[in-house]
C-alpha cells in the first residue's frame, strides 16, 4: 500500500519546517545595538556584568553600579556617553530552548523518513520514530546549547569599529559560479 496523498504534503514540507524551526532563535537573538547612549537602559539593568571599550580602544570588565542617560558606572569607574565606544553584554543561551528546537526538528525528520517508505506506517512505527528522532534531536539541541557563551554587543557608538565580519555572497555568471568571501575588520 502506498503513502496517501495526504502525507505527502507533510513530507515534502518537513525538511523546510525543521530548517525554520532552526534558523528562528537565531534570527531574534540577532538584535541590533541600541542607537543611542540614552537608549541602554532598554536592554541593561543595574546589575548585569557588562565590557565597556572606552574611546581609546581599552576595555573594562564589571558589573553595573549605575546607569544613566548619559553614564554608565561600573564599580568605581564612570564613563561619559561620549567616552564609550562599545558596550557588550554576557549572553547565555536557555538549554530549554535548544532541546525544544531539537525535538521538534527530531520529529520532523522522523516524519521526513517514516514518508519516504512505500507502505503505510503502523501507530507503534510513528511512535517510535518520533520518540527515536526526538529524543536524539532533542540531546543535540540541549548539547549545542549547552555549550553556547558569548558577548553581544548592546550599544556601538556612531563611527566605533565593531567586530570582524563575514560575508558571503553567491557569484553567477554565465562563465562562472560561486561563491564571494569578504572579510573585513
Amino acid at each position: 500500500m502506498s503513502t496517501s496523498s495526504a502525507a505527502r504534503p507533510l513530507v515534502t514540507w518537513a525538511p523546510l519546517a525543521a530548517a525554520i524551526i532552526v534558523l528562528l532563535p537565531a534570527l531574534a537573538a540577532a538584535q541590533e545595538p541600541v542607537a543611542s547612549f540614552e537608549q541602554l537602559n532598554t536592554r541593561l539593568k543595574v546589575g548585569d556584568t557588562v565590557w565597556v571599550t572606552d574611546a581609546q580602544g581599552r576595555e573594562v570588565k564589571g558589573q553595573i553600579t549605575e546607569l544613566h542617560d548619559a553614564s554608565i558606572t561600573l564599580a568605581e569607574r564612570t564613563f561619559a556617553a561620549a567616552d564609550v565606544g562599545r558596550v557588550r553584554l554576557r549572553v547565555n543561551d536557555s538549554v530549554l530552548t535548544g532541546t525544544l528546537i531539537g525535538l521538534a526538528t527530531g520529529v520532523a525528520a522522523g516524519a521526513a523518513v517514516l514518508g519516504q517508505g512505500d507502505t503505510d506506517p503502523s501507530a507503534g512505527g510513528i511512535v517510535g520514530a518520533a520518540l527515536l528522532f526526538g529524543g536524539v534531536g532533542a540531546a543535540v539541541g540541549a548539547g549545542i546549547d549547552g555549550m553556547v557563551h558569548g558577548k553581544r554587543d548592546v550599544y556601538r557608538a556612531a563611527g566605533a569599529s565593531s567586530s570582524a565580519r563575514l560575508s558571503i555572497a553567491p557569484v553567477v555568471t554565465p562563465r562562472t559560479k560561486g561563491l564571494a568571501l569578504v572579510y573585513s575588520f
